[in-house]
């Protein structure tokens, strides 16, 4: 019994052993498995459309990125604990609920204001429209094939899933999602970079590296895949292939760019999901009192997971009164530190601050 599980414990080590790191582990597993579905989507790999390359190469640098900050982040101390307790917690009843909030209408973001809201909505939406359409057709898992009936079939994974009329609605929604993608990212982005040059502080706060130039290139994108249409319909196919090029080099560009950039938060967004399920979760269980005014703040869960972050960060906010800073609520934890440094006891002051519970 003994060597059996010293023998399991043996291999297991050993199949670890066999990658450098987590983050070659997952690369190695991720592409693996797009090989495999694309042999399956490519039946054999005898349907590959070579145009599409470009986009295949600049997707596999982004899953690279990607892993590589997700992993890192991942390893941090405090999203360890975000991560394990938000997997335990993934079938709350209000899991679903949570994740259309977060994930699909943005109600978080409609708080600040209906503008911004829509802005968002364009912009989200735009580009998950475009990656449900782009991916598929990159890695050849979906395609379409045409008979003399005037109908076009539907593959998806090597399978004939349904003929659609070449002049149907189907087919033309078909033919126009990336375009319509296109129009929604370039709507969403004109009203960002409005809202943000017309706001002074908006302004002030912004850096044209990291705020500006993730918009630029999503506009980018948008203007040039709009143009190769109208190059099509209106201008014969003129100056179509080159076009075609300076599309695609973009896109490439904005991939690699994106885990590295400002861009990065979109695919780190279901992460939103767990945190809002700790917070509920443990707030329903018991909340914390705040040390000084008696306020609920927090959960005592979360209140015992930020001090056990600190500790083992090596940071101690043990106070000399007999209590760790992180257990008061912001307001008196703010007006604490100012007694240190004034020496008057401002955190006994009973006087809430104007713009605490303050929305935007």
């Amino acid at each position: 019994m003994q060597s059996n599980i010293a023998t399991n414990k043996k291999t297991g080590s050993s199949v670890n052993d066999a990658f450098a790191s987590h983050f070659a582990k997952s690369m190695f597993l991720t592409i693996a498995g797009l090989a495999i579905l694309t042999f399956i989507g490519t039946r054999m790999f005898t349907h590959v459309d070579l145009n599409l390359y470009g986009y295949m190469v600049g997707t596999i640098v982004f899953i690279g990125g990607f892993f590589y900050r997700f992993i890192a982040w991942g390893e941090r101390p405090p999203t360890k604990i975000l991560i394990k307790k938000g997997l335990k917690l993934l079938f709350r009843k209000s899991t679903p609920k949570t994740a259309v909030n977060h994930l699909a209408i943005y109600d978080f973001i409609r708080n600040r204001g209906i503008y911004r809201w829509v802005q968002h909505i364009l912009i989200g939406w735009g580009c998950v429209l475009a990656c449900l359409v782009t991916f598929p057709l990159v890695f050849s898992w979906m395609y379409f094939t045409m008979e003399d009936n005037g109908y076009y079939t539907i593959v998806l994974f090597g399978m004939n899933v349904m003929q659609v009329k070449a002049e149907g609605i189907i087919a033309w929604f078909s033919y126009n999602a990336l375009n319509i993608a296109a129009i929604m990212v370039t709507a969403g982005v004109c009203m960002a970079l409005y809202r943000r040059l017309g706001n002074m502080q908006a302004r002030a706060e912004q850096k044209i590296m990291y705020d500006f130039l993730p918009l630029y290139l999503l506009l980018f994108i948008s203007v040039t895949g709009l143009l190769l249409t109208f190059q099509n319909i209106v201008m014969h196919g003129w100056m179509q292939p080159q076009m075609s090029l300076i599309h695609q080099f973009s896109v490439i560009v904005t991939l690699i760019y994106l885990p590295f950039g400002k861009l990065a938060h979109i695919p780190f967004r279901p992460m939103s999901v767990f945190a809002r399920n700790y917070r509920e979760h443990y707030a329903e269980q018991q909340m914390k009192k705040c040390k000084v005014c008696g306020d609920h703040f927090v959960s005592v869960e979360q209140s015992s997971d930020v001090i056990q972050v600190l500790g083992a960060n090596e940071i101690d906010f043990n106070m000399q009164d007999g209590f760790n800073l992180a257990e008061l609520c912001l307001p008196c934890r703010r007006k604490y530190r100012i007694s240190r440094f004034s020496g008057f006891a401002t955190h006994q002051v009973k006087v809430k601050e104007a713009n605490q519970n303050a929305k935007g």
